[in-house]
């Protein structure tokens, strides 16, 4: 089992660097550069404004990872460590500067704006770097070395073990982003950290300046109040999720951060919001659709096989016909009519929102009847396979009756590769959410992939499809341990020839 798992999880960590590396550089290399801009409305705004509107375009081609990008302040403090009589401004002075400057520092280009003539310089990352970029800074890890604030010079470094009134017992740290580093609460799954997170870069131009990571496992909707309690025991309302309180520099505390937290720099935190975030609807959602998809399709392709040719099965051969048959969007516009016009359901996600189970009832339905068809022929073939093998001639040839072969013989095998399939099987619903998703306007991952692809949102999209093929191996690997433990004569390993 170890040498299996070890060998399984190498083959999938190369399946999903290969994947991702893959569209990485398809879309950063073939998708044209400026057409991220094209959704974008504060370009419009910035157009009768051509510095505002180059500093905007470079900026945010520095945060896609396209270049290097050093604004006029940037670059005349860059200047001014070999050149300190530098000021940036149009002067033939300043401009033998910059000759002198460039001839140093030749992988720069050095350019001027339009209007206000100030000096900036950008440096092309090509794109070899820029998937090894990605890779580099894909896991985060949380240090007391990792924030550099020159206004606090005598930042203590180190981790300790307090106990506060906000969150108990914790192990907090200084120098570190986040001062609760390992902290526990009562909720799922109780213990929880900040020292190890993941970075797949910054949303552009959708969800502009948010982490993607942020944005996909992050709450969403409004902000929700709620009593906070500081370390010191005093009690207030606010919005602020304590747990995540991280490092602020010292310029940038108001009056009320340093109030709260009594001077602390770790006065920063991110907000609480009402309604689940992308990820958890979308699993939601996956996970009881299959669930749903199951109790329908084991039954009724039992029923089909064991009365394998008579009405049973050719009324469930109909069924399944018709399931095929029904374009997809169809089938989806019709569900929601018949669930809204007949059992009083909203026809739209957000109009009763999360909280109500009612949201969730026609796109789990449509989201399991769209899954039922496979299901059924793919049990129903296996399991009518099953009827003409050696064990269940000699079950039959014990005296027993057709409905415990059935249940008890057949099905018995069946369970294994029905078990099998059911990690991927959620997977499969979360990923192909799309059409659903879309249809009853829900704020979850199916969707999220062709509205990223379509906005010209490059991080997200690469981003996602990290998550996709993650997931997607992590379901092969469960699928693969679920049927060791439905039936323990299963072994992983690989015998070796002596």
């Amino acid at each position: 089992m170890k040498k299996y798992l070890f060998n399984r999880i190498l083959r999938s960590l190369f399946s999903i660097f290969m994947v991702t590396t893959l569209v990485y550089l398809t879309i950063f290399s073939l998708v044209p550069r400026n057409s991220i801009f094209k959704d974008d409305p504060a370009i419009s705004k910035l157009k009768s404004q051509p510095d505002q509107l180059l500093e905007y375009q470079n900026s945010a081609f520095d945060r896609m990872g396209y270049i290097n990008y050093l604004n006029q302040r940037d670059f005349q403090k860059e200047v001014q460590k070999d050149y300190p009589e530098f000021n940036n401004e149009e002067s033939p002075e300043n401009q033998a500067i910059i000759e002198k400057w460039k001839e140093k520092n030749t992988e720069w280009e050095v350019g001027q704006l339009p209007i206000g003539g100030g000096y900036y310089a950008t440096n092309e990352i090509s794109i070899g770097l820029r998937v090894l970029n990605f890779y580099k800074n894909l896991l985060q890890i949380d240090h007391p070395w990792r924030i550099k604030d020159p206004e606090n010079p005598d930042l203590k470094r180190g981790y300790q073990i307090t106990h506060d009134k906000t969150v108990g017992w914790a192990l907090t740290g200084s120098g570190t982003k986040y001062y609760y580093q390992i902290y526990f609460n009562n909720k799922f799954p109780f213990i929880h950290q900040n020292f190890l997170k993941m970075d797949l870069g910054v949303s552009y131009p959708t969800f502009a300046g948010q982490k993607v990571v942020d944005v996909i496992t992050h709450k969403q909707g409004r902000t929700v109040t709620e009593k906070i309690v500081l370390p010191d025991g005093k009690e207030f309302k606010s919005s602020i999720n304590p747990y995540s309180r991280y490092y602020k520099p010292t310029s940038e505390l108001s009056l009320t951060e340093k109030r709260m937290f009594e001077g602390s720099n770790y006065a920063g935190a991110y907000s609480i919001n009402e309604d689940p975030s992308m990820m958890m609807i979308s699993f939601r959602n996956g996970v009881v659709a299959v669930i749903l998809t199951y109790l329908i399709s084991v039954p009724m392709a039992m029923a089909m096989a064991r009365y394998k040719g008579q009405w049973v099965d050719k009324l469930g051969t109909v069924i399944i016909t018709l399931l095929i048959s029904v374009p997809s969007v169809a089938f989806i516009f019709f569900g929601r009519y018949i669930g809204n016009k007949f059992f009083g359901l909203p026809d739209l996600f957000p109009i009763l929102g999360p909280d109500n189970i009612k949201s969730y009832i026609m796109p789990v339905i449509i989201l399991a009847l769209l899954g039922l068809s496979g299901s059924v022929m793919w049990i129903r073939r296996y399991m009518v396979d099953q009827q003409s093998s050696d064990y269940v001639k000699f079950a039959r040839s014990k005296g027993l009756s057709e409905a415990e072969i059935s249940r008890k013989h057949i099905f018995r095998n069946a369970i294994i590769p029905i078990v099998n399939g059911i990690p991927g099987a959620i997977i499969a619903s979360i990923g192909g959410a799309l059409i659903t998703e879309k249809v009853f306007a829900i704020p979850g991952m199916g969707k999220m992939l062709p509205d990223a692809i379509t906005a010209h949102n490059n991080p997200i999209t690469v981003g996602l499809v990290f998550i996709f093929s993650v997931l997607g191996v992590i379901s092969i690997l469960l699928g693969d341990i679920s049927m060791t433990l439905v039936d323990p004569r299963i072994r992983l390993e690989v015998k070796e020839d002596k």
